[in-house]
């Protein structure tokens, strides 16, 4: 354990990150989950939306600084490519 003061907040600051972070990452996982399911269930309406709702989440996470851009970047497009293609298909 940190004997210096400002070590000791440091710690602390650094574990309510920590736990906000881990929050952050589930929620996303949790949505992608969410997304594909629909997907599996053949709702287009929903899947449209949960798509809407999980970009979202992954773009703010990029300002966050939970994952870099490219990672964001390659994560949507390989959610909005099954979407296409679901629409494809179904149409």
């Amino acid at each position: 354990m940190a004997n210096i003061k400002s070590a000791k907040k440091r710690s602390k600051t650094n574990e309510i990150r920590r736990q906000n972070n881990v929050a952050r990452r589930s929620d996303i996982k949790t949505s992608i989950k969410r997304y594909l399911a629909s997907l599996q269930e053949d709702d287009v309406q929903t899947a449209t939306n949960l798509f809407k709702a999980t970009e979202s989440k992954i773009s703010r996470s990029v300002g966050k600084g939970l994952m870099k851009k490219n990672t964001a970047s390659r994560k949507i497009s390989r959610l909005a490519k099954k979407l296409a293609q679901f629409k494809q298909k179904s149409a």
